[in-house]
């Protein structure tokens, strides 16, 4: 099972913030997540690093499904709830996942029908002499999936400013994904785009079934 964690916190707790980034990966270590990742945000609306949301920050864990509840009570979760404004929460199984993350297939799929609400993660290590090329691709894609039937929420995810980006979303159906990833012509553009510059050194696209979510993903406005 996956379970991933967006706080929002005031501007004056940044410092705090980028301590836990530094300082959760050591915590986990040796506890029942098998993968992990700490995870900075943008605000959703260009998807490039002028995005970033200093405000808002998050944390993805792969864990045993007899873990979750006993994981959402732990000292890391509970310390950043002591400075978070609000917390968005949501449990996921992995449907379908193609590619690797810091060399790594963290997600067991579960070959099982699905027909509720689904998110999405898609994450990259751009080839630093393409990063102007890629990001001059993204404005074209946001326009079209801010547009898009079916979604219910999307925000930039990333584990580093620059060359380290991704995204999160949520979508009411399987079909509405669809129907954006393949037949939106921004999007299928970027894609053959991708496999004719070959700007990644690394991908991963997945795939999830919403079974548990709490709080909004888009979180409160902090001061």
């Amino acid at each position: 099972m996956v379970v991933v964690y967006f706080w929002t916190i005031k501007k004056r707790h940044v410092a705090r913030a980028l301590w836990h980034m530094a300082i959760d990966r050591i915590s986990l270590r040796g506890s029942d997540v098998t993968f992990h990742k700490s995870l900075g945000t943008g605000k959703g609306e260009t998807f490039t690093p002028s995005d970033a949301d200093l405000t808002r920050w998050g944390l993805l864990a792969v864990l045993p499904e007899g873990r979750i509840d006993t994981f959402h009570n732990s000292p890391v979760i509970n310390s950043w709830r002591k400075f978070a404004d609000s917390e968005y929460r949501v449990v996921l199984r992995p449907i379908s996942s193609h590619g690797e993350w810091s060399g790594h297939t963290p997600f067991d799929v579960v070959n099982e029908p699905w027909n509720g609400p689904i998110a999405a993660i898609t994450r990259a290590r751009i080839k630093w002499h393409m990063n102007k090329k890629f990001w001059s691709a993204v404005p074209p894609v946001t326009s079209s999936l801010q547009g898009s039937l079916g979604l219910r929420g999307a925000i930039g995810i990333g584990e580093a400013p620059i060359g380290l980006q991704g995204t999160f979303s949520l979508w009411d159906s399987a079909a509405a994904l669809r129907e954006f990833a393949y037949k939106g012509d921004a999007h299928t553009a970027a894609i053959a785009a991708t496999e004719r510059l070959q700007w990644y050194a690394e991908e991963l696209f997945a795939r999830f079934a919403v079974i548990e979510e709490s709080g909004s993903l888009k979180g409160n406005t902090a001061d």
